[in-house]
């Protein structure tokens, strides 16, 4: 098993790939993290986490840090003036051509959370990418909330659609990594995007008025399954998630994660990927459901 750093530079910033493999490597996986996230979310340096266990099946594995978090600079500063949409337009294409063009395979793209809706932005926004990927794999991905209830109104009403603008307009970014909310940080552009999506039916550009929706209708989609976790009662909940297919593939492959299910944990948002019995849990069947694609 080894870890190396890839840094492609463009445009005045360098993307980072955390690039985990073991000899000879395999198919190609590119893995996209979500908000207030970086690709920490699926590796550690002592090789554990889903990108190290799909290594270790064989598969040749780049996690990307989206622009200006992880090791992808500059970080996100007051001055940043891009957001979700540079990432679906311009970074996630950059990076599927960039796999391909080195691999010379399509690759499997796996994602958690806010990562699933870029990706499948991307996908219907460029048709002409899909044939360089096998498959789609989210976890946790939703593009709105619609449930209710009173965490959603403490998390999502007062503190995402409200608090963290003021906060970000106040210091010309959110620093979520100061408030311990999440482990980076976002520009304003992305917070008031996602802020709009969550909230909004339409499934449209907030900067160029795009109809994702109605271009996911007319798109052909990769083999694509969902998993989430029974616990994951907000930012993934399956209402949610399965809103989320509807909108996009509704041919894709449902999975809620629960010990009624026969799984070994009821997992939530983040232990999902992150639980220790994961590894021997889910982790061997989406191994195998990659393997299938």
């Amino acid at each position: 098993m080894q870890q190396q750093s890839i840094f492609i530079e463009d445009q005045g910033h360098q993307l980072h790939l955390r690039h985990i493999f073991a000899q000879p490597a395999g198919v190609p996986i590119l893995m996209v993290h979500g908000a207030v996230e970086n690709g920490r979310i699926f590796y550690t340096n002592s090789n554990k986490g889903l990108a190290c266990f799909l290594a270790k099946q064989g598969f040749d594995v780049y996690v990307l840090d989206l622009r200006g978090r992880g090791k992808s600079t500059p970080l996100i500063n007051a001055q940043a003036d891009y957001g979700q949409y540079e990432a679906i337009t311009h970074d996630i294409p950059l990076l599927i051509n960039y796999i391909h063009n080195l691999t010379g395979q399509a690759m499997h793209l796996v994602s958690h959370s806010w990562g699933g809706v870029l990706v499948a932005s991307c996908l219907a926004r460029h048709n002409d990418i899909i044939s360089k990927v096998r498959s789609n794999l989210c976890f946790g991905s939703k593009r709105r909330v619609t449930v209710g209830g009173f965490e959603r109104y403490l998390k999502l009403d007062l503190f995402w659609n409200r608090l963290a603008l003021k906060l970000a307009k106040r210091k010309g970014f959110f620093d979520a990594k100061k408030y311990r909310v999440g482990s980076d940080n976002e520009t304003i552009e992305s917070l008031k995007h996602s802020v709009a999506w969550v909230n909004e039916e339409k499934w449209h550009d907030p900067k160029d008025g795009f109809n994702y929706q109605g271009a996911a209708q007319q798109t052909t989609w990769p083999p694509t399954w969902h998993l989430t976790g029974v616990n994951d009662r907000l930012l993934g909940n399956a209402i949610d998630v399965k809103y989320f297919i509807n909108e996009s593939n509704t041919d894709a492959k449902f999975s809620l994660l629960s010990k009624q299910a026969g799984n070994v944990v009821d997992y939530d948002h983040i232990d999902i990927l992150t639980h220790p019995e994961a590894v021997n849990d889910h982790f061997p069947e989406v191994a195998t459901w990659l393997k299938q694609h």
